[in-house]
């Protein structure tokens, strides 16, 4: 067989390989589902949840200005498991528009961990947290590409018992 004739047979291949892949469709709901399970405080499959990332994947923890790629993706999930060894996601609106999967959902669980701050650990309260929270996920070939979180982390403070040192903020603050 001739070079031309091969190279016209392997661009051909691809090319069908290529158009199955693009016209191929996935459940985005089940998948993010599926994601959402593996990091239940009762579930923790580390490897799952990592799994369900693309090779190139990234977590934003937009409110707490961190993104996560590799096997750091795991570094959230385990965190809170830590703090919150129930950790339970409830899903209260989900969305679907094609690629992109938006959720509505709570955080729930209880203060059982220590919280690591810049400042020092905080110790655990015992306190239930129902912390409001949307997640964007947007998919690629079955896998999510990128997980923006948005956590309402001043309720999640609240709830936890841990207010707001004001008292800190104003001696920084200069007078006027």
């Amino acid at each position: 067989m001739s070079r031309t004739i091969k190279a016209h047979k392997e661009a051909a291949i691809h090319e069908a390989i290529t158009r199955r892949e693009s016209q191929m469709t996935y459940d985005n709901e089940a998948i993010v589902r599926n994601a959402y399970h593996t990091a239940e405080g009762n579930v923790l499959d580390i490897p799952g949840w990592i799994g369900s990332f693309t090779e190139d994947g990234v977590f934003n923890n937009v409110s707490g200005e961190a993104s996560y790629r590799g096997e750091h993706l795991k570094d959230v999930v385990i965190t809170f498991a830590k703090m919150f060894p129930d950790v339970h996601r409830e899903l209260y609106r989900v969305n679907v528009m094609g690629d992109v999967v938006a959720i509505e959902l709570a955080i729930q669980g209880t203060f059982r961990g220590p919280m690591e701050t810049p400042a020092g650990v905080i110790q655990p309260t015992g306190a239930k947290v129902d912390i409001p929270c949307a997640d964007f996920f947007y998919m690629r070939n079955g896998k999510i590409e990128r997980f923006d979180c948005y956590p309402a982390l001043n309720i999640m403070l609240k709830q936890m018992g841990v207010p707001p040192d004001f008292a800190s903020a104003v001696k920084r603050s200069p007078q006027r």
